[in-house]
């Protein structure tokens, strides 16, 4: 079985007063998540438990962000992370950025033989 990548998808969340990075990551993914309605496994009559889920997110400060709070927002499927450096720190005048976290999710399934 092969893996094959059906779909990528894009979010963006922001924390803008606690420099907070896992708060802005969880944004991302959710509006990565939740603005587009995917429907991948019954389209490939498969059980949504056999989504294969890559998830990277880019912020300024990756060792800040608890990847455990990020992969619980996954209802089903099996989502793996990788956290890097990317996304914004916005200065601000208080001192205290705006914290900007992108988000892309890719969703594979294993099918059929490689080639």
């Amino acid at each position: 079985m092969v893996k094959k990548r059906l779909l990528t998808e894009f979010g963006m969340g922001t924390s803008l007063r606690r420099q907070d990075y896992t708060e802005a990551a969880v944004r991302g993914l959710r509006d990565a998540l939740w603005h587009n309605s995917i429907n991948l496994a019954e389209l490939f009559g498969r059980p949504k438990g056999d989504m294969l889920i890559d998830v990277e997110v880019g912020v300024q400060q990756p060792d800040q962000i608890d990847e455990d709070a990020l992969l619980a927002e996954f209802p089903y499927g099996q989502p793996s992370l990788k956290v890097v450096k990317g996304g914004l720190d916005v200065p601000r005048p208080d001192g205290n950025p705006t914290v900007i976290a992108n988000v892309a999710i890719s969703v594979s399934f294993e099918m059929g033989e490689e080639a």
